[in-house]
């Protein structure tokens, strides 16, 4: 090569290397246990509470969160990432998942599939904000819904559900806590009273409260500034403003609860950050964390937004980046049921042909298979057959093609024998068999 060639390669500049999106994240092979652990749990989970799985889209029509979550919410005001269609339609990326499934309940009629409709679903979501551990701005949410009555009785199954969850994956730092935040016939006098209250204290509330004030004055309550806090600890409280019919449908709540031995605490001041909540509402709280890994509550008015009709709701999303930091805090060690593995060897070109169909028929009877059949050497896969740790491998070369066999070989002794390939499933399952 000549020097001036030399020099132009090397003038070449190095090309820069794709990052990340900030605050999106990748689940890497070595997270995969625990991610595989939440998903069995909650499937296994959803299915003894006999929950249905549904799923919507990630993107939906912007104005579908600006009308049920609320314009004065964090998550419409600076949260939601919204776009425009090249057919000059609005939308966003889902940043959360109750206004979808009560979305698709109304647009498809499932009420006339179950009354009440139990639903279960699983996805990401997105919300533009800090990044910071436990939450992204994609982010993964396992939520329970159950919509269509307005039984208490619902309310108390949709949170034991979500402690059987956490019970599922052996957690022991969950604990309840809970409010209700009433109907719009009591919550409305009291929004007058805590308007009174903060009337002359607003020179003394941070500027997001400030904002608050007029738009959704219960949002003052949800405020972590030190100012806004000292000044929440005189602030009436909802519970001496409910209604007679809140006021039982609460007290049977609790009682379920309790019942049920329920680890919770009364929170006087849990209001929960979106406008379509009423009645019970509730978070997750982790002691190992000390912070909510998911909450939900009542949405009796969330259907009436978008369609005029009133259908009773109430649901439950848990935050599974937070989960995933609950087991890490906790020490859990996911206890996932091995599948059995063997390894298996091919060398020539008619053998490595050869060994996909063969390795299909394996794992088609449930067995992992493990290869390395990019390597050429008969030694150099089986040193590859060690690090796996694999019991059984299988040899495959031009002889056992032509001959219709295959060497089975036990990694432990180094015995081996020679098998026809039509028996090799039955052979495997005899020779893997507790």
């Amino acid at each position: 090569m000549s020097s001036s060639k030399k020099s132009i390669e090397k003038k070449q500049p190095k090309k820069e290397l794709f990052l990340g999106v900030k605050g999106m994240s990748d689940i890497l092979p070595k997270d995969a246990d625990l991610w595989k652990y939440v998903w069995q749990v909650g499937h296994t989970t959803s299915e003894v509470h006999d929950f249905h799985y549904i799923e919507t889209p990630i993107a939906e029509s912007a104005g579908l969160f600006e009308t049920t979550v609320g314009v004065a919410t964090d998550i419409v005001e600076k949260q939601m990432y919204v776009f425009t269609t090249k057919g000059n339609d609005r939308l966003t990326l889902r940043p959360e998942g109750t206004a979808p499934v009560m979305r698709s309940y109304l647009e498809h009629h499932l009420g006339y599939f179950a009354s009440p409709l139990k639903v279960y679903y699983y996805g990401p979501m997105f919300r533009y904000e800090k990044p910071q551990a436990g939450r992204e701005r994609q982010f993964h949410q396992w939520g329970f819904e159950i919509i269509g009555d307005s039984d208490p009785f619902y309310d108390a199954e949709i949170i034991r559900t979500s402690i059987d969850f956490f019970r599922g994956l052996k957690c022991k730092s969950l604990i309840v806590k809970i409010n209700s935040i009433g109907c719009r016939t009591c919550r409305a006098s009291y929004r007058e009273s805590l308007k009174r209250f903060y009337h002359s204290k607003k020179d003394k509330l941070c500027e997001n409260c400030v904002n608050r004030y007029d738009k959704n004055p219960l949002r003052l309550l949800d405020c972590s500034e030190e100012g806004c806090l000292t000044l929440r600890a005189d602030a009436p409280l909802i519970l001496d403003y409910l209604c007679q019919t809140c006021n039982t449908h609460f007290k049977a709540v609790l009682e379920l609860v309790e019942d049920n031995g329920i680890p919770y605490e009364m929170d006087p001041y849990l209001v929960r950050g979106l406008d379509y909540y009423n009645r019970t509402v509730f978070e997750l709280y982790s002691t190992s964390l000390k912070s909510a890994v998911g909450g939900g509550g009542r949405y009796d008015y969330l259907a009436e937004a978008l369609s005029g009709r009133s259908v009773p709701a109430v649901g439950v999303a848990l935050g599974m980046e937070r989960v995933i930091h609950v087991l890490r805090a906790e020490e859990i060690v996911p206890h996932l049921k091995p599948r059995p593995k063997i390894f298996f060897a091919a060398v020539g070109d008619q053998a490595k042909k050869a060994s996909m169909r063969l390795m299909g028929d394996i794992r088609m009877s449930g067995v992992v298979v493990v290869e390395a059949l990019s390597k050429k050497s008969l030694k150099s896969q089986l040193k590859a057959a060690d690090k796996a740790r694999v019991p059984l491998a299988l040899i495959l070369g031009q002889q056992e093609v032509f001959e219709g066999t295959i060497l089975v070989r036990d990694m432990q002794s180094g015995a081996q024998e020679s098998i026809l390939s039509a028996k090799l499933v039955d052979e495997i399952k005899k020779r893997l068999r507790p």
